[in-house]
């Protein structure tokens, strides 16, 4: 199994790329690491919108990431966005 880097102090966003095509299915490297990140780093606290929208905290530094899927509409639920939200984000979205 690949080990991904973990998220940096300076990332607040990661964005998977659009794909097309017959490998499409396989994502980026970019998917792959939020994908290993909310397995392997990440820690679940909440979901909302139905399950598509999902909380996690990053237990070395604190700090809230949300898994989304921006273009949802796509086979598969598209492309991974994972984003920092702060403290009182996470709280008004999630409860």
């Amino acid at each position: 199994m690949t080990k991904y880097e973990e998220l940096g102090p300076d990332e607040a966003r990661l964005d998977a790329a659009e794909q097309s095509g017959p490998d499409a299915s396989s994502g980026d490297e970019v998917d792959r690491r939020i994908f290993w990140l909310v397995r392997h780093s990440l820690r679940p606290v909440a979901m909302a919108n139905g399950g598509w929208d999902q909380l996690y905290r990053d237990p070395r530094d604190g700090r809230y990431w949300e898994l989304t899927f921006p273009h949802g509409t796509l086979y598969g639920g598209g492309r991974r966005r994972l984003a920092v939200l702060t403290e009182q984000e996470a709280r008004t979205k999630y409860g």
